[in-house]
């Protein structure tokens, strides 16, 4: 090793860089509260210590066969117990948890199986077309075990888990850089990369959610409620829970429904929530809010978009200072800037309207110009971080780390500024991507898919402002020669080709797409002629 690695100046090459399993959280829990209550979901209830016992069975089942420390598991469901379970189960193997959006299509399931290398997917029973697709497409893939009632797959989950009920499973050792989470994030064709997630890092974030969003979090006093999917942030919040024993609740909904969050807050005096603005938005505009007590509400976090000022006002008055805000990617696990309560108002006279906030604790932010140089205050940039944050690289991806990497930085592709404060405002993107409800959406990928349609001769897809959403996809599409479209039925056409989050939702018939004095077609430009259309 010293042959090839230089020792620090004034320093020594670590001696050890081994830290601590994630799943050791788990262990804690069990040990200090086995008859805590860990998940609750309607009526059902694990306790610490059945939680445990449910991860040591199934990390013995996934052992059994040939899961080993390294390995990748391939998860495809909705929120459930079965979520949490399955990634306490592979980081206790040391293996790499690999949970997929539900929300995806089956040929990009059939990617991230493909980038993965998957040989075991884990999957809901409602997406039997993604497990043909896969069984299809995928040679890696040796074993589906399925989630809930259904006809298809190699095995049920229940039956997976009981041959090795009451046993014990060692959390597996780790050291600071072995992976322990490929969290899927779109590259600009909309193509998902897996960025990798380590042992060492994830315990930092962990940490870092304690200190900076839900301070003082504890057994004791607190209980969390999920209301986005776990595959994502809210996997990363559910790691604070696990560390302080914190009980987690799940809404037993398939889809949103304010009454049951707000009827859950209540009964389980619930005291801190991650979601994204357009959540927070819906929740506060139900008339549900002033139905129930959500006086137990000490965190209300949002990121993964910017939350319109009067939407931030309406939560305000709502729900008093509860809101934190944080900016970040799943490159950095969120954890870029945070917002707390204390800088949150409802006077614009006593707020910094439109900032993000300031660096995160050990994270630090530099606005730079594109030969890395450092802004001064107010001048406009690339977003830049550094820190323990920050993640390895992507996964099979040389070319993506190459770009996304300068002189140690990470480089975000947003565009921003600071203030002599240092508090960070957001002031565009250097790509054409759009965010609509949390999720970052590529064009380019809708695009291709839309100039397959046989009557379609050219098509722009951008992001326009969305009261609800925050932006949504609208669509400039060019009929061919010849040919007649309508809205509906082509939004149906869309609907069978990409992820329902990625169907725009307005389009507009132009005889040819405006184009630049250089002829090319700008995003610009598109969203230009659009606001013209709607403004008539």
């Amino acid at each position: 090793m010293s042959r090839h690695v230089q020792a620090p100046a004034g320093g020594v090459i670590p001696a050890s860089k081994r830290v601590m399993n994630l799943a050791y959280f788990l262990t804690q829990a069990a040990r200090r509260f086995p008859h805590g209550e860990a998940l609750v979901m309607g009526d059902n209830i694990l306790t610490w210590e059945e939680l445990d016992r449910r991860v040591n069975a199934l990390a013995l089942a996934l052992r059994a066969r040939g899961v080993e420390k390294g390995d990748r598991l391939l998860v495809h469901s909705r929120n459930g117990f079965e979520m949490v379970e399955t990634q306490l189960a592979a980081f206790r193997l040391g293996a790499i948890w690999a949970p997929a959006n539900f929300r995806i299509s089956p040929d990009e399931a059939v990617w991230l199986a493909e980038l993965t290398s998957a040989r075991v997917v884990i999957i809901g029973s409602e997406f039997e077309a993604h497990y043909k697709t896969l069984r299809e497409a995928s040679d890696d893939l040796k074993l589906t075990v399925r989630i809930g009632e259904g006809e298809f797959g190699d095995v049920d989950y229940e039956s997976f888990l009981r041959e090795y009920d009451g046993q014990s499973c060692r959390n597996t050792d780790v050291e600071h850089d072995d992976p322990c989470w490929f969290f899927f994030t779109s590259g600009t064709t909309g193509r998902s990369k897996a960025a990798v997630l380590t042992h060492g890092q994830m315990g930092f974030i962990t940490t870092n959610h304690l200190c900076d969003l839900m301070p003082g979090t504890e057994h004791t006093t607190d209980a969390s409620l999920v209301v986005a999917p776990l595959s994502h942030g809210s996997g990363i919040h559910y790691l604070t829970q696990l560390a302080r024993g914190v009980k987690t609740v799940l809404p037993s909904g398939a889809g949103f429904d304010a009454e049951e969050i707000w009827a859950l807050i209540e009964r389980h005096n619930i005291t801190n929530v991650f979601t994204v603005p357009t959540i927070v938005k819906m929740l506060v505009e139900d008339p549900a809010v002033n139905r129930y007590d959500h006086s137990s509400l000490r965190y209300v976090i949002y990121a993964g978009a910017p939350m319109y000022r009067a939407d931030q006002k309406v939560a305000l008055e709502k729900l008093g200072k509860v809101l934190v805000q944080y900016y970040g990617l799943g490159e950095v696990t969120g954890n870029i800037t945070v917002l707390p309560p204390g800088l949150h108002s409802a006077n614009d006279e006593d707020m910094k309207v439109g900032t993000c906030g300031y660096d995160r604790t050990a994270m630090q932010v530099s606005i730079q110009d594109e030969a890395g140089n450092e802004l001064t205050p107010f001048e406009s940039g690339e977003i830049c971080v550094c820190g323990l944050g920050v993640f390895a690289g992507y996964y099979a991806n040389p070319d993506a780390n190459e770009k996304s990497f300068r002189n140690g930085w990470f480089l975000t592709g947003d565009l921003g500024h600071i203030d002599d404060e240092g508090c960070l405002y957001i002031t565009g993107r250097a790509s054409d991507m759009f965010i609509s409800g949390g999720s970052n959406i590529y064009p380019r990928e809708i695009e291709e898919k839309m100039l397959s349609h046989p009557d379609i001769s050219e098509v722009a897809v951008v992001g326009m402002p969305d009261d609800q959403w925050g932006e949504i996809g609208v669509a400039a599409v060019v009929p061919g020669e010849g040919k007649t479209l309508d809205a509906e039925t082509l939004r149906e056409w869309v609907k069978t080709r990409v992820s329902s989050y990625k169907v725009p939702r307005r389009y507009h018939f132009f005889d040819a797409l405006p184009k630049s004095n250089y002829g090319k077609i700008t995003k610009k430009i598109i969203k230009q002629a659009i606001e013209e259309r709607e403004k008539a």
